[in-house]
């Protein structure tokens, strides 16, 4: 069982990164970074970047090493626990640190947003489960 929800959530993160390319131009980021300094803005984009590369490694161990994801190492408890509690941390951020008040002025954006929390405890709750079990927890 969960070589396949490993699996498919690898699948998912690589759509989370996928689609996240298209969030700076449907925000319009480069108009409004355009008005703090170069460095802020310079930082910005580091940032951004590094958020979408931890979204791909995140997808690549899981599509490239599910089955040692669970394999009841401590690494694997390590490894599956970071990515839980990371993703975990990103659902409480859409709920509690975001501006959710631009997704009641478009569709897109609420469609969006359902699809990305949905995505994001999907992932959340998957990598827990393999926490769990790499813990022997239940056994």
């Amino acid at each position: 069982m969960f070589k396949y929800a490993i699996l498919l959530a690898g699948l998912t993160q690589l759509g989370i990164a996928a689609t996240s390319v298209l969030i700076p131009r449907l925000l319009g980021w480069r108009e409004q970074l355009q008005r703090v300094e170069a460095l802020t803005r310079q930082v910005f984009w580091t940032y951004s970047g590094y958020i979408l590369g931890i979204h791909l490694w995140f997808a690549a161990l899981a599509l490239g090493l599910g089955e040692r994801l669970v394999d009841g190492t401590p690494l694997a408890a390590v490894v599956t626990g970071f990515i839980a509690v990371y993703w975990g941390v990103r659902v409480v951020a859409q709920f509690t640190w975001y501006d959710r008040g631009v997704g009641g002025r478009r569709l897109l954006f609420r469609v969006a947003e359902v699809l990305y929390v949905t995505a994001f405890l999907f992932v959340t709750a998957v990598f827990a489960a393999a926490t769990a079990h790499n813990l022997g927890v239940g056994r």
